[in-house]
């Protein structure tokens, strides 16, 4: 079986962007990773993963990815003929773009595949369309379950269910919930979770992409306006659009490129997805799983990874991510995030790119931007957010709901250049 690389990433600027359509940032996330990948055109292009999620409430219900990218095939940007796959996870659909990639590089179904995903979830003057994208990640068919589920959990966490009460949608209330019951059961604070959103928008302010390029205090990020309890504004992530990209090959197709790409490729160690399930409160999320998966295969333990971007749709999550990630021991997620080891100059830092509540969250592109601010710090380009330490870097990122885990989640494990690429051929 041979390795896979990634040899290109791209991301576009996460903002409200009413101006862009979807074809838009499908060309201009397209066009960035050619750049990166140091290619004129997509010609050795042989498989593509498109991942949205909404764009049905914009007309396009069907064939999502070739529609984005007939303009590119009639102008000989993008190769004829080669079949685009589209996928829809949720918030963790770029991540499955990435994984339906990374097989066909590892089957020899493809020497080189693109992995792309492309959102908007800002829907100028029309907040009930934005939300109704974001509905779609929920059981639409039988909402009763969930409804009683949720009943029954606030009560255990103290902490009733009363969706879009504070003006978020339901998963801030869901992750609230959880965030309440860690408190409960374990002593974490809100002023841990604050230190955790606010170091995030410190990294935000320093990420040129980053939807959000301010800064708070942890005290400011208390203080803001309650979503649902005890999460406040700026420990959620926004409304906004964008799209980001990713190039993997196989070893033998990297052997023919030239050296300055050869030396920037990221060698993907491992990769895991896991399925979501109503669990009980006290019981690990599907990520452990995930991470367990994903350290097996690449034969390392926790203690190996020098850093992670992690899906912090809002900051408990970075709390709860740490403990099911194996970096801390359960309970202690919060003392983790408090005491700085997640900060840039930590012992391990997490979500250098500001994380989802200030580099921003259009649900479809989210997995990839995460690959793409990771193949920035193992490749040393991070300016002045790098991370003193980056050889093996994981990126975990869950999408959809059921129950309190998410309905799918990926883990993956990148590799720095300086590790084990092929440089001189095979």
């Amino acid at each position: 079986m041979s390795d896979a690389y990634v040899i290109g990433v791209a991301c576009t600027p996460f903002a409200k962007r009413p101006d862009a359509s979807f074809k838009d940032l499908a060309r201009e996330a397209y066009e960035a990773v050619l750049r990166d990948a140091g290619l004129d055109d997509g010609g050795r292009i042989e498989s593509s993963w498109f991942g949205n999620c909404g764009m049905d409430k914009w007309g396009q219900p069907n064939i999502r990815g070739q529609v984005c990218f007939t303009p590119l095939v009639r102008e000989g940007r993008f190769p004829e003929r080669v079949p685009m796959v589209n996928v829809e996870g949720g918030c963790a659909t770029a991540s499955m773009a990435f994984q339906g990639a990374w097989k066909d590089v590892l089957s020899g179904q493809a020497g080189l595949s693109l992995a792309i995903g492309v959102e908007k979830t800002f829907v100028e003057g029309d907040p009930a369309r934005t939300q109704a994208i974001f509905a779609g990640g929920i059981d639409q068919l039988d909402p009763q379950e969930w409804h009683d589920y949720y009943r029954r959990a606030g009560e255990q966490a103290g902490k009733p269910f009363a969706p879009g009460a504070g003006g978020g949608t339901v998963f801030m209330d869901t992750y609230a919930m959880q965030a309440a019951w860690h408190m409960k059961r374990w002593g974490t604070t809100a002023r841990q979770i604050a230190v955790g959103a606010s170091k995030n928008h410190a990294m935000g302010a320093r990420n040129p992409l980053a939807q959000y390029r301010f800064e708070v205090t942890p005290e400011q990020v208390l203080a803001d306006r309650m979503v649902s309890a005890p999460l406040t504004r700026s420990m959620c992530s926004p409304i906004g659009d964008g799209a980001a990209a990713a190039l993997l090959c196989s070893a033998e197709v990297l052997a023919t490129l030239p050296a300055r790409v050869r030396e920037r490729a990221i060698r993907v160690r491992s990769a895991a997805m896991t399925g979501g399930k109503y669990r009980a409160l006290d019981e690990p999320g599907l990520s452990r799983l995930a991470a367990q998966r994903a350290y097996a295969a690449a034969g390392i333990g926790p203690e190996a990874i020098d850093l992670a971007e992690v899906h912090d749709a809002t900051s408990f999550c970075e709390v709860f991510q740490c403990e099911m990630l194996g970096f801390c021991a359960d309970g202690e997620g919060g003392a983790y995030v408090g005491s700085g080891t997640t900060a840039l100059d930590g012992a391990r830092p997490v979500n250098l790119s500001g994380g989802l509540v200030s580099k921003g969250h259009p649900v479809g592109a989210t997995g990839l931007s995460m690959v793409y601010e990771l193949a920035l710090q193992l490749r040393r380009e991070a300016g002045d957010r790098q991370a003193r330490r980056a050889d093996l870097a994981l990126a975990e990122n869950g999408g959809g709901v059921i129950g309190f885990d998410e309905a799918a989640c990926s883990v993956i494990v990148l590799q720095a250049p300086s590790r084990g690429t092929v440089v001189g051929g095979v």
